[in-house]
């Protein structure tokens, strides 16, 4: 039985991927298209940078390179890889191949944390990974190497960034605030470059644009990822990893009732499915303790709106078609 300060621990962290579910309806709602890339960057980069003016704390000594590690895997190069696997991959099938986050976190904490897999957390992450293939594996179509290796690369990414996240902890003094800032601000540098090499210069933005670009950097991002790092480091790694599906799911439900997108009989199967395993997954073992990780959920697109290609977003902007 959970207590009602476990309960709302998870209940806040839950808002994160919650948060990150809405980026697709914002995204093709708001945004100028075709622009992912600097999207991440709008993001990423405001939001560290103002984490940091509020924080006051700048890392020390090893914390220099671990920040730079941690947001290259958390951030930069897992938004690059996220949108490359959307682009390729037909439908729903970048979010399917990314739903495995999960299990890599299992493996990835018996690595790195000396944390043995249960047979309970691999069967919940298979049907959550099931219950989101059904809600968001839509279009058929040839499976693109490319496009596949990077799905599994951009979930490897986030997974090793949130499991070295668990393992590096917190220097002493700094809070989930200062650590989330740092993330974002170096993750948001490493793709500032690629963006203008790969995009251009910004495109010119309306007041529908900035005032989505403010809800990104603010509450998607800075008030999110505070929320999922501060879970991170005092939520057991069940409870954390299975909090993902929550991302897929509300992104489906904003299309419902926002967005005119109709909702079928077996996506709603799938969406208990999912729902089912989130739940499961906040009963941890008694053998696991709060020095366990979680993993970062991979956040993605809504079913297909008018026949177009899904798109996908973790943590990084949803692509527009």
């Amino acid at each position: 039985m959970l207590s009602a300060g476990r309960t709302t621990l998870i209940a806040l962290t839950a808002l994160a991927p919650v948060s990150w579910g809405t980026t697709y309806a914002v995204t093709t709602e708001f945004l100028p298209p075709d622009r992912p890339l600097f999207t991440g960057l709008a993001r990423a980069l405001p939001a560290g940078l103002l984490l940091l003016a509020l924080a006051r704390v700048l890392p020390r000594g090893a914390w220099w390179w671990k920040a730079v590690v941690l947001g290259a895997l958390n951030i930069g190069a897992f938004f690059p890889l996220l949108f490359l696997s959307a682009y390729r991959l037909p439908g729903g099938m970048a979010a399917v191949v990314g739903s495995v986050g999960p299990l890599f976190v299992v493996g990835l904490s018996a690595l790195l944390l000396g944390q043995r897999p249960t047979t309970r957390a691999v069967l919940t992450g298979v049907v959550a990974a099931f219950g989101v293939s059904l809600v968001v594996l839509k279009a058929a179509g040839g499976l693109d190497a490319l496009g596949a290796l990077a799905a599994l690369a951009s979930a490897a990414s986030m997974s090793t960034g949130t499991v070295l996240t668990k393992r590096w902890g917190r220097p002493e003094g700094v809070g989930p605030l200062a650590l989330t800032g740092w993330q974002l601000t170096a993750g948001g540098l490493l793709i500032a470059p690629v963006a203008l090499l790969v995009e251009g210069a910004p495109p010119a933005l309306d007041g529908a644009a900035v005032g989505g670009y403010l809800y990104l950097a603010l509450a998607n991002t800075a008030v999110a990822y505070c929320l999922w790092f501060r879970g991170i480091g005092r939520l057991s790694a069940t409870q954390v990893t299975f909090l993902g599906p929550l991302s897929p799911l509300t992104a489906a439900v904003v299309g419902w009732a926002a967005l005119g997108e109709t909702l079928t009989p077996v996506q709603l199967v799938g969406m208990a499915l999912a729902f089912g395993a989130t739940v499961a997954g906040q009963r941890a073992p008694r053998a696991e303790t709060g020095t366990e990780t979680g993993t970062a959920p991979v956040p993605f697109s809504s079913p297909s709106r008018n026949g177009r290609k899904d798109s996908m977003d973790l943590t990084g902007p949803a692509l527009r078609r």
